[in-house]
C-alpha cells in the first residue's frame, strides 16, 4: 500500500504502531505530498480490534489516530483517522472475514454499483488474489484462503475528487513500472 503523507516519517512510524508490524505480509509505504488530504478516501485500511477492542481503540488514539463520523450511522466497528485524516477502521470481534487479533486485516475500496462486475476480475489479474466470498455488500479477495488480509470492494463509492492518497501497489515482473488506473479510475502502482 502507497500513502501519501505530509510528514512521512511521522506517518510510518504511525502505521508501524497501529498494525504493530502485522501487515499480513504487505508493505506500507508512505511519500511525501505536499497536499493535504479533503474529502473522504475511496480506499481504507481495516484494523483488528481483538478482544479487547476498547483498549485497542484507546491506544491508537493515543497514538494520534482520531475519531471521525464519515456517515457511518450505527455500526459494529469504530471509524478512525490517522494523524493526517486517513481514515480506518478498528473491526471487533466476530466480525466477518476477519482471521487475525491484531494489526492489518482487510484493504477496503469503494466499488460503485456500476463498477462492480469489472473490479474483481481486474485485481484478481493485477494482484494475483481470488474472490472468497461474494455477497451484496461486495467481494472479498485474498492471495490463499488463510491470509490474514483480504481486498474487499463493495458500495457505496466516494466520488472521486483527486489522486487517491492511499493505492494498492502490485509487484508485477511481467509489467512496466509506474502509476495505472483500475478499472474505476482509481490509482495503483506497478513495481518489479
Amino acid at each position: 500500500m502507497v500513502i501519501d503523507a505530509l510528514d512521512v516519517a511521522r506517518m510510518d512510524r504511525f502505521w508501524q504502531e497501529a498494525t504493530r508490524g502485522g501487515t499480513g505480509g504487505l508493505r506500507l509505504r508512505c511519500v511525501p505530498t505536499a497536499t493535504p488530504k479533503t474529502g473522504k478516501n475511496r480506499l481504507h485500511l481495516d484494523l483488528a480490534g481483538g478482544s479487547d477492542w476498547q483498549a485497542e481503540v484507546s491506544r491508537l488514539l493515543a497514538l494520534g489516530a482520531t475519531r471521525v463520523d464519515i456517515g457511518q450511522g450505527d455500526v459494529p466497528w469504530d471509524v478512525l483517522a490517522d494523524p493526517e485524516g486517513n481514515e480506518f477502521c478498528v473491526l471487533r470481534p466476530g466480525h466477518p472475514g476477519v482471521l487475525a487479533d491484531s494489526g492489518l486485516v482487510a484493504i477496503c475500496l469503494d466499488v460503485a454499483e456500476e463498477d462492480r462486475p469489472a473490479q474483481p476480475a481486474f485485481w484478481e489479474a493485477q494482484a494475483g488474489w481470488h474472490a472468497v466470498e461474494s455477497h451484496d455488500w461486495g467481494v472479498r479477495l485474498r492471495p490463499s484462503p488463510t491470509a490474514p488480509v483480504s481486498l474487499v470492494m463493495g458500495p457505496p463509492a466516494a466520488p472521486k475528487t483527486g489522486r487517491n492518497r492511499l493505492r494498492p501497489e502490485v509487484t508485477r515482473p511481467d509489467a512496466t513500472p509506474g502509476e495505472y488506473l483500475d478499472a474505476a479510475g482509481n490509482e495503483f502502482h506497478v513495481t518489479h
